[in-house]
């Protein structure tokens, strides 16, 4: 008895971390695809997840942070989807790793061109972003989710310090510090380094020279071994044939 009342207790309670954690989950975020860090470049997806039981989303506005403003924004081919960037003027022109930046993106639209993220599924919409400010730990994107009944939700409210999760928070990358091989990011050249494809070349070509070398060693050696052998056999019967001699005489 006291069991299935332990059990049933668990069950309710379990229930209730679902419910309470629900909403946590089913709010548009952004993450990056490895690390965004600070100066450099990344790849991050704004994850949007279908909130409704009767209706599609098919559009998504995000809007950029204009005290951090980003130069380059390009968006992933999503199938279903068209995406629309747009860019504005700055107020003030801002001074970014030497240059002056006058414009930045403030907004990226996409809508979709079928029926969009059907109720019980979500959608990433990927972006290629930089460079990522150094002066700030996070950037906080500002998100417009549209449905097909015409029920807009916005995703804007800041996240204050000490207080609770607000009800419809804006999505917030954070920031790593930067990279110690440079200001790259998550999109990190992999190339090899310069002169080390010269490198390898002259080691294989010196394995080879030094493979060819061993097999003529290798050949010379059981050339002059066999002739060896024939001239042994020479001396052995000649040596028998001078005692026949000798006997005859």
């Amino acid at each position: 008895m006291k069991v299935s009342r332990i059990a049933a207790a668990g069950a309710v309670a379990a229930s209730a971390v679902l419910v309470l954690s629900g909403p946590a989950f089913a709010h548009v975020s952004v993450q990056p695809e490895g690390a965004a860090a600070k100066g450099g470049y990344a790849t991050v997806n704004f994850k949007v997840p279908n909130e409704r039981d009767n209706a599609s989303t098919t559009k998504l506005e995000v809007s950029f942070p204009t005290d951090h403003p980003l130069a380059s924004v390009m968006p992933e081919a999503v199938a279903g989807w068209t995406a629309k960037v747009t860019t504005s003027k700055l107020d003030k022109p801002l001074e970014m790793h030497g240059e002056s930046i006058s414009e930045a993106v403030t907004k990226v639209t996409w809508t979709a061109t079928g029926k969009g993220i059907a109720p019980g599924f979500f959608q990433k919409f990927p972006l290629s972003i930089g460079a990522l400010p150094e002066d700030t730990d996070e950037l906080v994107f500002k998100a417009v989710q549209t449905y097909d009944n015409k029920e807009v939700v916005r995703w804007i409210e800041e996240q204050k310090e000490g207080a609770e999760e607000p009800e419809n928070p804006a999505p917030v990358l954070a920031l790593s510090a930067a990279s110690e091989e440079g200001h790259h990011g998550s999109d990190a050249s992999t190339e090899p380094p310069s002169g080390a494809s010269d490198a390898s070349a002259e080691h294989t070509e010196t394995t080879e020279v030094a493979a060819a070398s061993t097999d003529s060693s290798d050949t010379t050696a059981r050339v002059l071994g066999v002739v060896g052998i024939v001239v042994g056999a020479a001396g052995v019967a000649y040596g028998v044939l001078a005692g026949r001699r000798r006997t005859d005489a």
